[in-house]
């Protein structure tokens, strides 16, 4: 996986290449999401936001996340409403991910036999895929781990 500051560097020369204009409060929302263990929330982004800038309100949010899904640096995972950055933006299939349902940590699967296959049948039903988002809910390794563990050593929420 690419580490946080490559990922910024990524962004902004995928941008470049692209003619997109990656603003700092764009800038600022990958930092905050890439920066994050886990998915975050619009809400979670906007009080993050806020902190810093005062200005900052649900439109200055939802425009930079729209803009930063567009150019292929964030998933915006469906069954949580939140947001993850992507880890490989130069990749241009389809992706799966991973969701831990406790600790909410992403990880991205690129099968692309499977969207093949999907987009494959879909077209043989007369129908045009035009995003494909596979999200698979369960636990995580290191969740299902601290379960095992007794109580006394627990962490609670």
């Amino acid at each position: 996986m690419t580490d946080f500051c490559d990922m910024i560097r990524q962004a902004e020369r995928q941008c470049q290449q692209r003619g997109a204009r990656f603003t700092p409060i764009r800038r600022r929302v990958l930092e905050m999401i890439a920066d994050a263990p886990g998915s975050l929330k619009a809400y979670e982004l906007l009080d993050r936001l806020a902190t810093e800038h005062a200005a900052a309100r649900p439109p200055t949010v939802y425009r930079a996340l729209e803009f930063l899904i567009d150019q292929g640096l964030v998933h915006r995972i469906e069954s949580l409403n939140a947001y993850v950055a992507c880890p490989c933006p130069e990749h241009a299939h389809g992706f799966q991910l991973l969701i831990c349902r406790l600790c909410r940590r992403v990880e991205e699967l690129h099968l692309d036999e499977i969207n093949d296959h999907l987009t494959r049948r879909a077209r043989e039903r007369g129908f045009v895929v035009q995003r494909q988002t596979i999200e698979l809910l369960g636990q995580c390794d290191a969740c299902r781990q601290a379960s095992k563990r007794p109580a006394l050593y627990a962490e609670f929420p």
